[in-house]
């Protein structure tokens, strides 16, 4: 059978009744939808195999091993860093820990490009001596991109992400991109 000669009209999408054509449309949709959310959930990433460092603000862990560990984890896989200087009891913090929870394309993203390093701000600990050679931080979360080495590039304060008081897809990708060694 040639596609540009069906001899089977009954078949072809311009001889479909409303109903047909609707119906047709529809199913399409839903195996795009769901396509897209398997798609989405097969890419979202295993935070089980993260090191620990990369998961919380702990205010017990020790940034200064944490931070060799990260060096060393980003030189073998060729990855930057991305120290991430917060605290639980930091309300934007937790905001920004539900967007890529609910954003798993672009956690999953910044995983690949970053070996993520959480160092916790609290009134338990400021970890001050590790962050005293750091520029200072406009407020938290907040952020900075290291080379593998663990020299310092870039220190952002993660309000530029936000677009009407959100964040934004859109702005989280284009950083990551802009950043990355590994080009996605």
């Amino acid at each position: 059978m040639n596609l540009l000669n069906n001899s089977q009209p009954n078949h072809c999408f311009i001889h479909m009744n409303s109903t047909q054509k609707t119906m047709r449309i529809l199913l399409l949709a839903i195996c795009l939808v769901t396509s897209m959310t398997v798609f989405a959930t097969d890419n979202a990433i295993d935070t089980s195999k993260l090191p620990d460092y990369s998961l919380s603000y702990n205010p017990d862990r020790d940034p200064f091993k944490d931070g060799h560990a990260a060096i060393a984890l980003a030189s073998k896989t060729n990855r930057r860093i991305l120290i991430e200087v917060g605290g639980s009891w930091c309300n934007w913090c937790h905001i920004m820990d539900q967007f890529l929870t609910d954003n798993p394309d672009i956690q999953t993203r910044l995983h690949q490009a970053f070996v993520v390093l959480k160092i916790n701000v609290s009134d338990k600990n400021d970890n001050s001596k590790f962050l005293s050679s750091f520029p200072r931080p406009l407020g938290y979360p907040h952020m900075y991109v290291a080379e593998m080495n663990g020299d310092v590039l870039l220190s952002k304060d993660t309000a530029d992400f936000l677009v009407n008081g959100r964040y934004s897809k859109q702005k989280f990708l284009e950083f990551i991109e802009h950043w990355t060694l590994i080009k996605g």
